[in-house]
This record gives structure tokens, sequence and C-alpha cells, in this order.
């Protein structure tokens, strides 16, 4: 009983159990942050390619777009007869997620696969185009011609070995047609 009681009380030696605890808690936290700035780098650069392709929708609506501005500070129209009609292009911009991401088609998403594992997923895409008002009488506060998006990127979250709730978002992005002259 003696030399039990006398072992409990050596002191050498007790500081190995907390280094390697220490250093096993540090080691959990770098993870943690390596995984919280993964999923920030997957949601900027989506972002990215997402205003990518809503400037592409812009500069294909250039066209109809400088034609208005240039013969009467307006947006996108075409005469139609008498009257005038609004003349916008949405464009595809999944087409050009797809071509910038390398995202696929799967189930009504695109999915972005790492190996065979999902690296994240984007659905949902609304485009909203407000065409610049035909004529405007106050031409210093006019609405310009703008093409806004928003879509839900979804990125599953790993960590310490386990699968938890994917992280959503809903990202926006906005581009317009400003005339120089």
């Amino acid at each position: 009983m003696k030399q039990l009681t006398k072992c409990l009380r050596d002191q050498r030696g007790m500081a190995y159990p907390l280094v390697i605890a220490l250093t096993l808690a540090l080691l959990m936290i770098l993870c943690g942050m390596m995984e919280f700035f993964r999923l920030s780098l997957i949601a900027s650069g989506v972002k990215e390619a997402l205003q990518d392709a809503v400037v592409a929708v812009v500069n294909d609506n250039y066209a109809n777009v400088y034609h208005g501005v240039r013969e009467g500070y307006s947006g996108g129209y075409y005469t139609e007869g008498a009257g005038f009609e609004e003349s916008v292009d949405t464009g595809n911009i999944y087409y050009q997620l797809d071509e910038i991401l390398g995202t696929r088609r799967e189930n009504g998403k695109r999915v972005k696969y790492t190996g065979s594992v999902v690296e994240y997923q984007v659905t949902g895409l609304e485009v909203t185009i407000r065409n610049a008002p035909l004529a405007p009488s106050d031409s210093q506060n006019v609405q310009r011609f703008e093409v806004a998006a928003v879509i839900w990127l979804e990125v599953p979250v790993h960590f310490a070995g386990r699968t938890y709730p994917p992280m959503k978002l809903k990202l926006k992005v906005q581009a317009g047609y400003t005339e120089v002259f």
C-alpha cells in the first residue's frame, strides 16, 4: 500500500499526458479551421463563377441595349408595328456555370464531384432582368439595364470523420449595363 501511494504522489512523467492532450486539442481546432476555410473558399468560388455568368448575360444583351441607349436613352427594345417590344435574353447561366465550375447535371441539380465524393451542389437559379425604361423623362435618375441572379449552394460538411448537415447558402449577384456616353 505504501508503494502505491508513493507511486501516485511521484510527479515525474506527469507532463506527457498533458502534452498529448494539448496536441490533440490543437489538432482538432486546426482541422475545424481548415474545414471552415474549405467551405468559405467553395462559396466564394461559386459566387465568382455566378458573377461571371451574369456578366456574360449582360454582354449578350449589349447589342439590343446599346442600340436603345444610343437612340433614345432606353434599354433593350425593338419596334413592332406601331409600338415597341422588349428585347432581352436571359442567356444560359447554368451552361456558363458548368463550363466555369466543371459541374454536371444530376436530378435537376448541378453537382461538382471530387473523385467519387460530392464536393457541392448548385440549385434554384432565379434570374431577374430589369430593362431600362423606354424614353425616360428624367435621364439622370433612370433605372439602368440590370441582371440579378440568386442561386442556392449546398456543401457537405465533414469533420473528425463524421458528416454533418450541409452548409446551405443563398448567393446573390448583380450586373448591369451603364452607358458611357
